[in-house]
């Protein structure tokens, strides 16, 4: 039982939305926050180099702000250094790197004092790490699943850069290009309320206009076709000038290092450094701010640009290699801009097209691909921060041109080599569903649930927990899950309440669920948080699986074990080319495979009745095999025969108001592709039809196909097996819908007393009704030798079946004396001409053939009659 005041607190939507809202929010501010107070304190650095000589005030506030930076960094919190990008995805990696509200206040306070003291960086970086440790915090003081707080900081980082850079679309695109690449519609719709949330905040409280130029979003560009070469060679120029850059940031890390200096030296020797240079220069470089405006706006010379570019490239290096808190974003706009302009200026010399703005923007976004590896996140942010839609395309071959050209120099992003020189190495291959890693609910749960009806007695219930080995139930309503009731829930309120309470009064309401795609790391962080022994699997709130801690134990001993590999090639996945979805109304499905026209009336019609018993919806399937020289995904089809097969079972579905999906998959393997329908459709049983011919192997016993499936098929399977006499065989071409069962009269149902003829004798009450049956017998084969047989089973077989089917038919139950217990049966099958003949098909039997045959099989082959076998949903 789950504390009421702590229910809210499970991972939901609404819960992410919510954080995603009160994330946006705070990082809005915090952006805020850091440009006024950058504004303000550099300020000050200004006035004292008019006051006193540039030579010495400029150096000085460099020094003394930077020794104070380092300080606040070294003592408080390491992990506020650099850009902050590098420790956003290694925490979501999960590596142990911190992210709370005391990096958060630090990396605050100490960009302020970095870029105040001339650092040529830029603040949005610094914004995505507070926004990220900021959000890191929330779901600390709100307690959440891993899974969940990586959604979370994400948000936080989106936040953030849409505060710094006021667009909101480039943020969130660069959380799935380079933080966060496993989208999920919780990640994208947190990520998107965060960035919209702290790019409103940021404009309303900041003065409502672009920080890198005011007059972007007035200017209109230009673009010809003729000016398609200088283009690419602005794209070519940024690649290769980007990846100098970052090895120029990576070996300034290096030579850092080797001076073995402590941080506050490191930083305030660069601000130093910084200082004296730019004091040496015109007074337009003493205020970087002024300097990112002037550049940007076009209003400057070649030669001032060109001193600007290789000042700035300069500077930028010192500063980052130092430690010193500040990001990379700004600097790579800046330099692309510089570039960009001197490349137009050289196109209207030579050409008179164009406008040198427009490749000074275009050049923006290349410099900004080339340096981070987003190219998408490049051009949105430039569009964002234009709104001309003429730049598109520029930036397009500008940026994607410079991308290839950096990556084709050196692999990977800037950021993942900073983190792997704090030896924080991502994986450089995708998760393998083979590991516990790559498990989801869905590879682990029991897709075979016993449930309880919310109207159902207490007094039922106790007599169901007293026949079941289970601890609790999940309560179902139409479908839908309702709750779950316990043993503690049953003893609590037994005595307490009359015997003819409903359920619903004494279950647990609303219980903690999990949603069939959550990693195992979710369930694993559900099941301990609250102490819980099982845990509900939904999919869009139906009940498709329970989860267990026996499950996750299973799936390590899996794993332990080391299942054998396939020898050879395996078969690509299948391929979907044609899907049709009815209303998920049902408590369950049903899978239908359809292969042979002449056959599918018969199956459809026995399915039909099994769904409205069991309130299933119908997924009829239809396999195309190809062969496996060509690929699923590419191999062009004919799906006209298929999809009318199909229309059968959508016609038959309207007709008895029961939802029927339908799908044609293309694959090597028939096998395959019914189990990976299973899988994703969460099917809980199987109906199809077999012919009842040889196999094609020694090792097989009803085929290839359906020998897989007995094997491997999680869900419960019905086989059907139809006569193949002439004269039945031209009555099921010309049979229509509920003509054909209704020849079934006489009907013989073997039992053993195992599970699986148990889960045949709950299908005959169903087909019995179907068929309208005149007899039923039940019948046990006992070993001659073995004295007095024991009929237990047999009289607990008869006795169920009278019950259920009484006012239809008789129920006979039978005693056989035999050393071979197929053989009996045939004989029997064949003397007294049985309609149908219902057994449970042994998947026991199916690895021991050699040694002990296939009773099932061998049965099935000797009669002809319709034989209908029954196997079990594995355990």
């Amino acid at each position: 039982m789950i504390n009421p005041i702590t229910q809210w607190l499970i991972p939901k939507r609404s819960l992410a939305l919510a954080e995603a809202c009160l994330i946006g929010f705070v990082s809005g501010l915090s952006a805020v926050l850091l440009k006024q107070s950058i504004g303000w304190l550099g300020s000050w650095r200004l006035q004292a180099a008019l006051i006193l000589p540039p030579s010495f005030a400029l150096p000085a506030f460099g020094l003394c702000l930077g020794l104070l930076c380092g300080f606040l960094i070294e003592f408080v919190a390491s992990e506020a250094t650099g850009s902050g990008v590098p420790q956003i995805k290694g925490a979501l990696a999960r590596f142990p790197i911190a992210m709370n509200l005391r990096v958060a206040a630090v990396k605050l306070v100490s960009t302020i004092l970095s870029l105040a003291a001339g650092m040529t960086m830029g603040r949005q970086g610094p914004t995505v790490h507070i926004g990220a440790a900021l959000a890191a915090q929330l779901t600390r003081w709100v307690p959440t699943s891993p899974d969940h707080r990586r959604q979370m900081i994400a948000a936080g980082a989106g936040a953030g850069l849409a505060a710094g850079f006021n667009a909101p679309l480039a943020s969130v695109a660069f959380i799935f290009e380079e933080l966060l690449p496993d989208l999920s519609s919780i990640t994208l719709g947190s990520a998107i309320l965060a960035s919209f949330i702290g790019a409103v905040v940021s404009r309303l409280l900041g003065g409502g206009t672009l920080e890198l130029n005011r007059e972007l979003s007035n200017f209109s560009s230009t673009f010809s076709a003729l000016e398609i070469p200088f283009y690419l060679l602005l794209g070519v120029l940024a690649g290769l000038l980007a990846a100098l850059f970052n090895q120029g940031i990576l070996s300034s890390l290096n030579f850092y290092d080797r001076l073995k200096l402590s941080l506050p030296l490191r930083i305030g020797i660069a601000g130093m450094l910084g200082g004296c240079i730019v004091a040496l220069l015109p007074d337009e470089f003493h205020n970087n701010s002024g300097l990112r405006e002037l550049l940007l706006t076009g209003h400057v010379g070649w030669e001032f640009t060109c001193l600007a570019f290789v000042i700035y490239f300069l500077l930028t290096i010192i500063a980052y290699g130092s430690g010193a808190p500040g990001g990379l974003f700004h600097p790579s706009l800046v330099l692309g801009s510089a570039l960009g302009y001197l490349v137009g200026i050289g196109e209207y010399h030579l050409l008179g097209l164009g406008s040198p703005i427009t490749y000074a923007l275009a050049g923006m976004g290349a410099f900004f691909s080339a340096v981070s590896k987003v190219p998408i996140t490049a051009i949105v942010i430039v569009f964002e921060m234009t709104t001309d839609f003429n730049l598109v395309l520029p930036l397009m071959i500008t940026c994607v041109v410079s991308y290839l050209v950096a990556d084709q120099l050196a692999k990977g992003s800037l950021y993942q080599r900073l983190l792997d020189r704090k030896g924080y190495s991502l994986p450089k291959v995708k998760v393998d569903k083979r590991t516990l890693a790559g498990l989801k609910a869905s590879d682990i749960m029991q897709r075979r649930v016993e449930t309880l009806g919310s109207q159902m007695t207490l007094d039922q219930a106790i007599q169901t927990f007293s026949n079941s080995s289970h601890r609790g139930f999940p309560v179902v309503a139409h479908g839908k899950l309702v709750g779950i009731i316990t043993q503690e829930d049953i003893a609590k309120n037994r005595d307490r309440l009359p015997g003819n309470t409903p359920i619903k009064e004494v279950m647990t309401p609303q219980p903690i669920t999990v949603r069939h795609n959550d990693t195992l790391s979710h369930v694993l962080y559900i099941l301990n948080r609250y102490h819980l022994n099982r845990l509900p699997v939904l999919e869009n709130r139906k009940l498709v699986g329970i989860i267990t801690f026996s499950d996750i134990i299973r799936a390590e001993a899996n794993q332990l074990s080391g299942e054998k590999e396939q020898l050879g090639p395996s078969p690509d996945p299948s391929y979907g080319v044609y899907y049709t979805r009815a209303p998920a109304t049902g408590s369950g499905r049903m899978l239908v495979p359809l292969a042979n026209p002449q056959s599918a009336p018969v199956l459809l019609e026995i399915a039909t009745a099994i769904g409205r018993d069991r309130d299933y919806e119908l997924e009829c399937l239809q396999v195309i095999p190809i062969s496996r020289s060509n690929s699923p995904a590419q191999t062009a089809v004919d799906t006209t025969k298929s999809r009318r097969l199909l229309r059968q079972a959508e016609r038959l579905g309207r007709r008895w108001e029961m939802p029927v999906h339908t799908q044609i998959r293309i694959s090597h393997d028939t096998a395959q592709a019914i189990l990976e329908t299973i899988k994703q459709r969460h099917i809980n049983l199987i109906l199809m039809g077999w012919k009842g011919g040889p196999s094609n192997s020694p090792n097989q016993i009803f085929g290839n196909i359906i020998d897989t499936l007995i094997r491997q098929a999680p869900c419960d399977l019905v086989l059907l097996k139809l006569p193949q006499g002439k004269e039945v065989v031209d009555h099921v071409k010309s049979a229509k819908y509920g003509s054909l069962a209704k020849t079934w009269k006489r009907w013989l149902i073997p039992i053993a007393g195992g599970p699986n003829s148990s889960r045949a004798l709950q299908l005959i009450p169903i087909l019995a009704t179907l068929a309208k049956a005149e007899q039923i017998v039940v019948a046990q084969v006992f070993n001659p030798q073995a004295g007095e047989p024991v009929m237990t089973s047999l009289e607990k077989a008869t006795y169920f079946l009278q019950q259920q089917v009484k006012g239809i038919c008789d129920v006979l139950p039978i005693a056989i004396r035999s050393y071979s217990v197929s053989e009996a049966l045939i004989r029997l099958v064949n003397a007294q001409k049985y309609d149908v003949v219902v057994i449970g098909a042994s998947r026991e039997g199916l690895l021991q053939q050699v040694i002990n045959g296939n009773i099932p099989e061998a049965i099935a082959r000797g009669v002809d009659s319709t034989v209908i076998l029954v196997r079990e949903a594995l355990h």
